[in-house]
Formats: structure tokens, C-alpha cells, sequence
């Protein structure tokens, strides 16, 4: 028996939860479909943990959908009663010379954002935990800080369910097609057909979307947490900015304040780089060349930070080619809305992107300036 919607979201990660919220809220019939099942930690929104930055180094463009972002974050939080954003304050560090800071330094300038632009020795005398080298500087966001993925994925399921929208887990969708009066959708459990559908489904969706596998590289990223080796208090939230940091070679970490305490440790990462995974058969598995290579970046720039490894966690960027996201009509059909190429920086829009993706499935437009994330860009350049 055929179910039907207005809307169908296929993937209920980060993006796809968040627009259930917001299509649920205006009053959209929703049957929202994931693989795996609610809060899941097989794509890329889990973790613990999720940078959230103002001063944003991928350009001043960003910065209005980032504000809108700031608001939902507080309504959401207000909503739910809890506290889902941790303002901790984060720091943008790297040589004067890089890629990294001079962009962040634009972006807030540009947008007329508040922040500090910081010497080395400025650096150090406020982190003491830091060890910049001589060349590096760095700019001091007060506005960032962290959100727990599994917390907000949470919050945004429950919310949509509370409006009304169906949601399922451990259903494989098969394939989809626009059916001339709208779109049908096949699982391995059934079949559903809505006026729209919002395709979220992160590391899977070029298995879905033929139009995005030329673009989309899906990476495979290592979490790590550790103890500290000594001044472990140095580390705790309300202490410990978030930071990112540009080394010398161009490679690029980051890493968070111990969110859970000293039990829980200290989250770390390498966000430049990864290989090349299919998410079917991602390896999960961290070795120790794994831990090594966060291990020495960490040692030269925060060396009482890489003490004992305590745990991992793995997960994936959908990487574009220009790490800018794919947010807008599919090239198959304006029925299909896009969410994707998220590129392992989209968790921090999350809320003010559901927005997005629920005024494009309703109204075939957003009232937020979205051009950066147009999917056509990409057929654009190879034309």
C-alpha cells in the first residue's frame, strides 16, 4: 500500500532532521526516512561535539545565514529547555602568510563582526596551554563555540514528531523518480509518493542522486579524544576556546574543550585531508597511524594536551569541489530538493539550513541569499 506526504525527506541526519522540524512546523505532512536508525553515529553528526564560528573562513558570504543560525540555536534551546549552544569563545590560529587566518581576518571585517587579531606572543600569554610559532597569529572570535550532534539531532526529531511528521528508521530507501504529479519513493519496505522530496541522505546521497557523484568526494575523518599530560584544568569548558589551526604545510586541526569534564577527555581532529571511503564499507576501525598523525600535530602546538589516547570515533565528509554545500533543486527534477555536499562544516547552520530546505520544498525559494550553494555552479564549470 502506496503511504503519502507533502513531503518526503530521505535522510534524517543534521540537515535532513532539521528540516523535518521546520517543514512539521509549517504545517507540511512529513514522512521523514533514514537508513539507521534516530541520532545514529554512521555519517557525520555525531561525535560529541560540533565547532560553531562566526568569523567564518569560507567567506563574509556565510556570515548572514551563520547569524540566522545563532537565533535558531537559541529559540531551539528555549524551546527544548536546555542549553544546545556553549558560547566558550574560539580562536582561528595559523601562519600570517596561510590560507586559514587571513580569510577568517576578511570575513570579519567584512561582515563587521566583534574579534581580536592577535600577535604570537599575544597567543600565548592568553592560551597558555598554546605554543604558536613566531609566525603565527590569529583571530579571536568571542561568539564561537561548540553544539553536542546527537543532542541537537535529537531535539530536532522530537520536535517534528511533536508537529506531526512520520518518521522511520532502519528503512533503506532504493530509488526515487518524479512521477509528473509528484514523486515516488521506494524502500525496502514500502513505497511513498508526496508532492516533495528533500534528498539529506550526507555520504550517501551521490548512491541516490546520479548528477552528484562526478562532484562529491566522500572522505573518511577520525575523532580522537585525549588526557591531558598536565594542566588538565586548562582544558575545561569555560577555559578552553574552540580552536582551528593552520600548520605550515597547510594542514588543518581543531579541536574542542573537555565537554564532559577530565573524565571525558579532549576532543581532537585533522580537518584537511582524509581518504577517499564508500560508506557502505568505511573503515571504522582507528589504528594507530590513525592517533599518530593527530598525536604530532597536536605536540608542537599543544604539547599538555596529546597525554593518553582514550577514544575515537569515525565519520565522513561529503566534500565538493569547491567545499561550498549543494543546497537547491536537483538537476533531475524541481519535485527533488538537494541537501548535500555539506563538505564537514555544515553542522553549524544546521537549524537556519532546515529552514532553508523547508522554504525551497514548499515555495521553490528562501528567503535567505542561498547562490553560494546553488547545484548548478557545478555543471556550470565544467561547461
Amino acid at each position: 500500500m502506496t503511504e503519502t506526504a507533502d513531503v518526503l525527506i530521505v535522510g534524517l541526519g543534521g540537515l535532513g532532521s532539521a528540516a523535518a522540524y521546520h517543514l512539521a512546523a509549517r504545517g507540511s505532512r512529513v514522512i521523514g526516512i533514514d537508513r539507521f536508525g534516530p541520532a545514529h553515529a554512521r555519517g557525520a553528526s555525531h561525535g560529541e561535539s560540533r565547532g560553531v564560528w562566526k568569523a567564518y573562513f569560507m567567506g563574509a558570504g556565510y556570515v548572514p545565514l551563520l547569524d540566522r543560525a545563532y537565533d535558531l540555536w537559541d529559540e531551539l534551546g528555549e524551546i527544548r529547555g536546555e542549553t544546545l549552544f556553549h558560547r566558550t569563545g574560539g580562536i582561528c590560529v595559523g601562519p600570517a602568510g596561510g590560507a586559514l587566518v587571513p580569510a577568517a581576518l576578511a570575513s570579519a571585517r567584512e561582515a563587521g563582526l566583534e574579534f581580536e587579531y592577535l600577535e604570537s606572543d599575544e597567543i600565548r600569554s592568553r592560551f597558555p596551554e598554546f605554543n604558536p610559532g613566531p609566525g603565527d597569529v590569529a583571530v579571536w572570535d568571542p561568539s564561537s563555540g561548540y553544539v553536542r550532534p546527537e543532542q541537537v539531532v535529537t531535539a530536532h526529531l522530537d520536535l517534528a514528531r511533536k508537529h506531526g511528521a512520520d518518521l522511520r528508521f532502519d528503512e533503506k530507501v532504493l530509488d526515487f523518480s518524479d512521477t509528473g504529479s509528484g514523486v515516488r519513493v521506494r524502500t525496502e519496505t514500502g513505497v511513498y509518493e508526496a508532492d516533495r522530496l528533500v534528498v539529506a541522505a550526507g555520504a550517501w546521497a551521490p548512491q541516490l542522486l546520479a548528477e552528484l557523484r562526478p562532484h562529491i568526494k566522500v572522505l573518511r575523518k577520525v575523532m580522537l579524544w585525549f588526557d591531558p599530560i598536565s594542566r588538565a584544568e586548562d582544558f575545561y569548558t569555560g577555559r578552553q576556546p574552540y580552536w582551528i589551526w593552520e600548520g605550515e604545510n597547510g594542514t588543518v586541526g581543531y579541536g574542542h574543550p573537555a565537554v564532559d569534564g577530565p573524565s571525558g577527555g579532549v576532543k581532537a581532529g585533522i580537518h584537511s585531508g582524509g581518504e577517499l571511503a564508500d560508506p557502505d564499507s568505511l573503515d571504522r576501525h582507528v589504528s594507530t597511524q590513525d592517533v599518530e598523525a593527530v598525536r604530532e600535530f597536536l605536540a608542537k602546538r599543544i604539547p599538555a594536551l596529546p597525554g593518553r589516547y582514550l577514544r575515537s570515533r569515525v565519520c565522513m565528509y561529503d566534500n565538493s569541489p569547491d567545499l561550498g554545500f549543494i543546497i537547491g533543486p536537483s538537476a533531475q527534477s524541481d519535485r527533488i530538493t538537494v541537501a548535500a555536499g555539506t563538505s564537514g562544516h555544515a553542522f553549524k547552520f544546521a537549524p537556519a539550513l532546515g529552514e532553508v530546505i523547508a522554504q525551497l520544498a514548499t515555495e521553490g525559494t528562501s528567503t535567505h541569499d542561498i547562490s553560494l550553494f546553488d547545484p548548478r555552479r557545478l555543471t556550470d564549470a565544467n561547461a
